[in-house]
């Protein structure tokens, strides 16, 4: 039996919450006081795990969502199932990200489409169908860009024009969305190293160009985004660079 849910708690949605960063910031969120909708594509073992987790904590606290956020139809349909449950909503996290390679004069169309789908088109249909909800709340929208948004990946064209289009979203729908919803996002640095990429040489080579000297944790990114969503009452359309001093182009 589903334990009901208080009218007065805020609720957010995280999507790709299963691991990594998405699951730093379900857990942060859920701390500070969120129950917590967890999307996930394919990885229900660990969706499962974290909601029993949390559940144990708070029990009717947590609603897993699965989708693939390429399939448009699943967009409104994870927002109305999340409102369907919590009665509310008060927060959209868009941090499920595709990222591979794409050398020029090898790309091909299906690459362009499953990279924008997942880090341009998605969040911003996800954001459209929860714009109502957000403003009946006074809620608020971070979507988890990229460093290479604003400074390209050599091999990775589209990724980056995808979370560059993520950006300019990201100030787009705060002035389309104002002054009832607030939209910012994070703009990770390294944090955790791609688990099919073990190029150390590359790794220290870009940490020595990094003034803090080392990579991010998923907790410093999940208590940026409860900071944007909870304390940064009069930040919109702002891009917060959690990278440890690598913009500075050192």
């Amino acid at each position: 039996m589903t334990t009901p849910h208080s009218a007065t708690t805020p609720v957010a949605l995280v999507t790709g919450a299963a691991r990594r960063i998405g699951a730093s910031i379900a857990r942060m969120l859920h701390a500070a006081g969120y129950d917590v909708a967890l999307h996930y594509r394919e990885s229900s073992q660990d969706a499962h795990a974290l909601a029993e987790e949390l559940e144990a904590v708070r029990a009717g606290s947590t609603l897993l969502l699965q989708a693939d956020l390429a399939e448009f139809d699943r967009l409104p349909e994870l927002i109305a199932q999340c409102v369907g449950r919590f009665g509310r909503l008060d927060a959209l996290v868009n941090n499920a990200s595709g990222f591979a390679p794409t050398p020029i004069g090898a790309t091909t169309p299906a690459q362009w489409d499953a990279l924008f789908a997942s880090n341009a088109r998605a969040p911003f249909f996800l954001a459209q169908a929860a714009a109502p909800h957000l403003r009946a709340t006074g809620g608020a929208i971070v979507n988890l860009a990229d460093l290479y948004a604003e400074r390209p990946l050599r091999e990775h064209s589209v990724y980056c024009m995808a979370k560059a289009a993520l950006l300019m979203m990201t100030r787009s729908l705060a002035l389309e969305l104002g002054p009832q919803v607030r939209v910012n996002a994070v703009s990770p640095g390294a944090i955790l190293w791609p688990e099919d990429r073990t190029d150390t040489n590359a790794q220290q080579a870009m940490l020595a160009r990094t003034p803090l000297g080392r990579t991010g944790t998923p907790d410093e990114v999940a208590q940026a985004v409860r900071w944007l969503l909870q304390d940064a009452h009069y930040s919109t359309g702002q891009v917060l660079h959690l990278d440890g001093g690598r913009m500075l182009g050192v």
